[in-house]
């Protein structure tokens, strides 16, 4: 009954075609945005960013622990931009954002924190699950003990007598996938419709299956730029999660439409 409810929920949204390059307008959108709001943008991507490096210096003597818990990081990602989601919306509608809109998108009374809530709990859920199932591959199968990125480098990605890091890449992917399929537009729909958490991901994944070649798209631009970010030592982030966060609304906002 639960799923029939979805499924029409789900239907009271079209799904718009969008040519293969439309990701990097959405990025130009986002831009936009970030410069529009720089304040509350900037300090969430500091936040953000300072919780990545948080997780590397608990970490960084255990790589085996660090590579499953930064790409956890990032299928939870989704749901901790929502505060640039709430920005976009507010900058579209004409308003001036600040850090009251951030705070009303989380706000325990409102009408969408509470799904929001319960999706963000899922969604780590899933980045704890990924985690343990990370550290446990590597540790089990690894050539040798793994605590430096120079371990991982030497004994699992150039390793020449196992495929235990194409296990692991495909393990991680398998994951990924459809947990980003569930999110890519649910999390700035749920923020922005009345709908259940269902409703959304049915939805999203209406997107991904109609349009598989931009989201495609869309999630290497993301993963590119995260990854530059987390690179220059975290401190790109603070510049690339607002700018990807403000994009993503955009990108809902391209892809669904109420019907």
């Amino acid at each position: 009954m639960h799923t029939d409810k979805a499924l029409r929920e789900s239907r009271a949204y079209g799904v718009r075609a969008v040519p293969l390059l439309r990701p990097l307008g959405w990025l130009a959108r986002g831009w936009q945005d970030l410069w529009r709001c720089p304040g509350p943008s900037l300090a969430q991507g500091l936040l953000l960013a300072l919780a990545g490096a948080l997780i590397f210096a608990i970490a960084r003597q255990r790589f085996w622990l660090l590579a499953g818990a930064f790409s956890g990081f990032l299928l939870v990602a989704p749901i901790l931009a929502t505060g640039f989601y709430a920005i976009s919306r507010a900058l579209e509608r004409g308003q001036i954002p600040g850090w009251h809109t951030v705070l009303r998108a989380w706000w325990p009374q409102g009408a969408s924190s509470g799904r929001l809530m319960i999706f963000g709990l899922l969604l780590a859920f899933a980045g704890t699950g990924w985690v343990l199932t990370s550290a446990s591959l590597i540790t089990a199968f690894g050539a040798g003990r793994i605590e430096t990125p120079a371990d991982f480098l030497r004994l699992v990605v150039l390793d020449e007598q196992s495929l235990l890091f194409e296990a692991w890449l495909g393990l991680g992917a398998l994951l990924a996938a459809p947990v980003f399929a569930s999110s890519v537009v649910a999390i700035p729909l749920l923020l922005d419709r009345e709908i259940s958490i269902l409703g959304a991901v049915f939805t999203s994944w209406r997107v991904v299956m109609e349009h598989p070649a931009p989201v495609a798209l869309w999630a290497l631009l993301i993963m590119l730029l995260t990854l530059v970010g987390m690179a220059s030592a975290m401190l790109g982030l603070i510049v690339i999660l607002p700018l990807l966060g403000h994009a993503s609304w955009h990108a809902y906002r391209d892809l669904v439409r109420a019907l």
